[in-house]
């Protein structure tokens, strides 16, 4: 459990830190957008009041908090089950970046009332129109580790792995 308080940590404060760098020191809250390597790599401020891609995004009170409910619930559930179910170190991690990520976007909900979206690739001629975020890397790395290094059934139940 000690890896997944680790990540947890990790990614939350490395997620809270480029927020602090990118939206208040860069002010690109006032700015709204800077090129860093364009294409590949652009701050474009966003404010997501939804879930991904701003689903359910429609601006209520009811529904920030209900997402920050929601953020706190599956964290917590996901610890609870990893504490029980998970043995493999990057199985753990994947955990950890998961929580700390969602409780990251989640602390931006509280501070915001949205999520502070800020990063921007596009590549190839192709144009995403999409911003995101460090908490939200993280928290696809960590599902991904999860998937991969997850520990299968069939080997906790044989004593094989």
């Amino acid at each position: 459990m000690r890896l997944l308080t680790v990540w947890a940590v990790l990614s939350f404060a490395l997620d809270q830190l480029s927020k602090v760098i990118v939206v208040h020191w860069m002010n690109l809250k006032e700015i709204g957008a800077v090129d860093v390597l364009p294409p590949l790599l652009n701050f474009r401020m966003g404010w997501n009041d939804g879930i991904n891609f701003g689903l359910f995004g429609d601006g209520s009170q009811v529904m920030r908090w209900v997402l920050i409910a929601l953020a706190v619930g599956i964290s917590g559930f996901l610890i609870w089950w990893a504490k029980r179910s998970l043995t493999k170190p990057f199985a753990l991690a994947g955990a950890g970046m998961v929580v700390g990520g969602a409780l990251a976007n989640a602390l931006d909900r509280v501070i915001y009332g949205a999520v502070a979206d800020f990063l921007n690739m596009s590549c190839c001629g192709l144009n995403n129109p999409f911003t995101f975020n460090v908490a939200d890397i993280f928290i696809f790395a960590g599902a991904f580790a999860i998937i991969i290094f997850g520990d299968d059934d069939k080997e906790r139940e044989t004593g094989q792995g």
